[in-house]
């Protein structure tokens, strides 16, 4: 039986963990909150996050102790916010990933160190990129609770480890497939919420479907500049793990970096849109890495450039969007 510890208690937290346990998996499930731990283990049920599913305790064990779950695992799939991956991983010690292999279902970058998070967890901790891997792909935790069909994708630098994760998540709604990809996929997966909370803060300000289309064009356009100039290889940015990613993220309803923008361009300040969501959307930070990160590239940047402005310099999202309009094809 593979065993593998859960970093995290979010929607993707708890849809993974559905995912792998239901297939046969021992989950060892790092929560941060003992009340939410009492309560799975009472109920059987998330109280927070996707709460109508139900998980077999035989299987799943919730637990505040960090270090214990660690140490009983072979894998270590992360899955807090990328704003508190440094905060929790400093609680290990270096050595203490040795033996393991690292999946990050994390979308977002590293704030301050403006790195991935599996550079991030590779210099940590002193591994091989070889045994660390992403997880990417259209793939809402909402419509995993639901059980509806679903494609991931595995990036890593070794293909084996890729396709060893993806037959712990095939089932018979869940398809899954490896890929080498690791930086692409990764990049890919931080910049489609940047997108998606333009294409929020566009809808607020009453943008329809025609300018979102564009947009969305537009951005594939950037993004594809900045991944070649960050990790030049030839890549089919069509495939899943890009635009499928990308879209679903912009268009859904289930998308919280599109929530959130579209409170930003309703009139929301940033501090208000996050206190009311009570949950972290990504994109915010991205914005700030993704930007930072471009200064020494100097990339035609101009979604991220108008998100950044919004979001840090405080400028009008109308005013913004007015400028950005013009410079789209």
């Amino acid at each position: 039986m593979d065993k593998i510890a859960m970093i995290g208690g979010g929607s993707w937290a708890t849809a993974l963990t559905k995912i792998l346990s239901e297939n046969g998996a021992r989950v060892g499930w790092w929560m941060r909150n003992k009340d939410d731990v009492q309560h799975l283990l009472r109920t059987r049920h998330n109280p927070r996050y996707l709460s109508s599913v139900a998980f077999d305790l035989t299987r799943v064990h919730p637990s505040t102790d960090l270090k214990e779950v660690v140490e009983d695992a072979d894998w270590l799939v992360l899955a807090v916010p990328a704003a508190f991956v440094q905060s929790t991983l400093e609680k290990l010690d270096r050595d203490s990933l040795k033996s393991k292999r690292v999946i990050s279902a994390i979308k977002g970058m590293v704030p301050g160190k403006n790195v991935l998070v599996t550079d991030y967890v590779a210099e940590r901790f002193r591994l091989p990129h070889e045994r660390i891997g992403v997880v990417a792909g259209p793939c809402h935790a909402e419509e995993v609770a639901l059980e509806k069909q679903s494609y991931l994708t595995i990036g890593s630098a070794s293909l084996e480890l890729a396709d060893t994760f993806c037959l712990l998540l095939r089932n018979r709604f869940v398809k899954a497939h490896p890929m080498e990809d690791l930086d692409g996929i990764e990049y890919f997966a931080v910049m489609k919420n940047i997108i998606a909370l333009t294409c929020g803060i566009a809808h607020g300000l009453g943008y329809g479907d025609n300018f979102q289309a564009v947009l969305v064009s537009n951005a594939v356009q950037e993004m594809r500049r900045f991944v070649h100039a960050m990790n030049p290889q030839p890549r089919d940015l069509s495939a899943s793990a890009y635009l499928g990613d990308l879209l679903v993220t912009a268009y859904s309803q289930f998308s919280r970096n599109r929530t959130f923008g579209s409170m930003i361009g309703r009139g929301y300040s940033v501090k208000s849109a996050q206190m009311e969501m009570n949950m972290v959307a990504e994109g915010y930070y991205a914005v700030k890495s993704i930007y930072e990160l471009n200064k020494k590239l100097n990339v035609h940047m101009p979604i991220t450039s108008a998100a950044y402005h919004i979001l840090y310099e405080k400028i009008s999202p109308a005013v913004e969007l007015e400028i950005l309009k013009e410079k789209f094809r």
